[in-house]
């Protein structure tokens, strides 16, 4: 922001020479003289900072644009290696009049990796494309982006024997790129079709036997089932209810699964369409409620020894808070800081959107918040606040203030941690 000019205002009384006073026209003069010196130190500085901002733009621009050169190249490495600068650009930086003005070049980039790269090279190029869809938020341009991809995309998730990473990084990046960008709703149920006839091969067959298949390939039917899942969160009353007969009494079957991240996926989808019947009809209840919370209570509670330690933990949490999202039709509310805002997770399709976002932009998920206007348009944040650094400075916490606060709540939580934990106690004979 331009700095404010101060002027000195200079009354009739000073001094000049040896005791003459000033004259109204010689005091003028000096004020005017004393200004002029003043405002253009002050445009020299303010055009030295302005111009160094321009050329540091300048700089990273070109340096984008020689990384989107690079998408092209003869040597597979090299053009992994620019996919993923880019990925890492586009995801802690607001980059929106940049990506619009090359969005065809890099979508023909990300093209010809899709259709001729391999393995890590499609992965790269797939979560790219879910990028430029967020930077250049919901309107025609994504929707060009995505009518260019989304066929390309289909094709890969159809394809048994296309490489496994780039179906996963397909499943994944095709479920929010339509979130993003489809503008028509049977297109939307088309995907949630795709999706279906990817994750119901894990599904339970008719007399009960589970498939048997390898964990990449679980990993592939998990991120079809996680998108899928992202796509209900705008679907219609009526689909909804359509899926709820179809897909209610099968998912349970995907909590005996041996992945523990298809277990957990399954847990939270389960959750999901339980808010979302019971927004629609309020004392919704499934047929199979018993055995289904018979299920969830297992797992809450879980302590096969066959499973790794952090695997039980971390399903033991999530499966704690879907137990009671169907008992009860309660959420565990999660409150996310960022700047000066916050905002407060407080339903299941607020959460799967979250993480999706968060899936694709990872650490750079705050700043988004911040800063990116259709991101904050679908949390419904308003538009960007700006605040200037010395409001913001002001606003810190010193460093003495939170190693205060850290340690009192370490304090805290070293006291209900010792009233809690087991302790050994020795018993005698008697």
């Amino acid at each position: 922001m331009p700095r404010s000019k101060k002027k000195s205002n200079r009354g009739n009384g000073g001094q000049h020479g040896a005791g003459q006073p000033f004259s109204d026209e010689d005091a003028s003069i000096e004020t005017l003289s004393h200004c002029s010196s003043y405002s253009d130190s002050v445009s020299v500085a303010e055009e030295a900072g302005e111009s160094g901002e321009d050329s540091a733009q300048e700089d990273f621009q070109f340096k984008l644009k020689v990384i989107i050169d690079s998408t092209v190249d003869k040597s597979a490495k090299t053009r992994q290696g620019a996919l993923d600068s880019l990925k890492t650009a586009m995801a802690t930086k607001i980059l929106y009049e940049f990506i619009s003005d090359q969005r065809m070049t890099i979508t023909d980039s990300i093209e010809r990796s899709l259709k001729k790269g391999k393995g890590e090279e499609q992965r790269a190029a797939a979560s790219l494309a879910c990028l430029l869809c967020i930077q250049l938020g919901s309107g025609i341009e994504s929707e060009e982006v995505f009518k260019a991809l989304k066929p390309i995309f289909k094709t890969i998730l159809s394809d048994a024997s296309a490489n496994i990473q780039a179906r996963q990084a397909c499943a994944t990046s095709l479920g929010l790129c339509t979130l993003v960008a489809e503008d028509d709703i049977l297109d939307v149920c088309g995907t949630m079709e795709l999706f279906e006839s990817l994750f119901t091969r894990s599904y339970s067959r008719a007399d009960g036997s589970r498939p048997s298949v390898t964990p990449q390939t679980s990993q592939l039917h998990t991120n079809a089932l996680l998108s899928w899942a992202l796509l209900l969160t705008i679907s219609s009353g009526s689909h909804i209810r359509t899926v709820l007969h179809k897909h209610l009494p099968k998912l349970p079957g995907l909590l005996e699964s041996d992945d523990v991240n298809m277990r957990i996926a399954a847990g939270e989808t389960i959750a999901l369409l339980f808010e979302l019947a019971r927004d629609i009809e309020p004392d919704f209840d499934s047929d199979e409620m018993e055995s289904l919370c018979e299920k969830l209570g297992a797992l809450a509670t879980d302590c096969n020894k066959h499973r790794a330690k952090n695997d039980k933990r971390k399903q033991r949490s999530v499966f704690r808070d879907v137990l009671k999202a169907v008992e009860e039709g309660d959420f565990q509310t999660e409150t996310i800081r960022f700047g000066t805002e916050r905002m407060t997770i407080d339903s299941w399709m607020r959460k799967r959107t979250y993480d999706a976002f968060r899936e694709f932009v990872g650490s750079g998920m705050n700043y988004h918040l911040q800063s990116n206007e259709f991101i904050r348009d679908v949390f419904q944040l308003g538009p960007p606040i700006l605040i200037d650094s010395a409001t913001l400075k002001a606003m810190k916490t010193s460093r003495l203030e939170r190693h205060l606060y850290n340690a009192a709540a370490f304090k805290a939580r070293t006291k209900a941690r010792n009233k809690f934990r087991d302790k050994r106690v020795d018993v005698g004979e008697f």
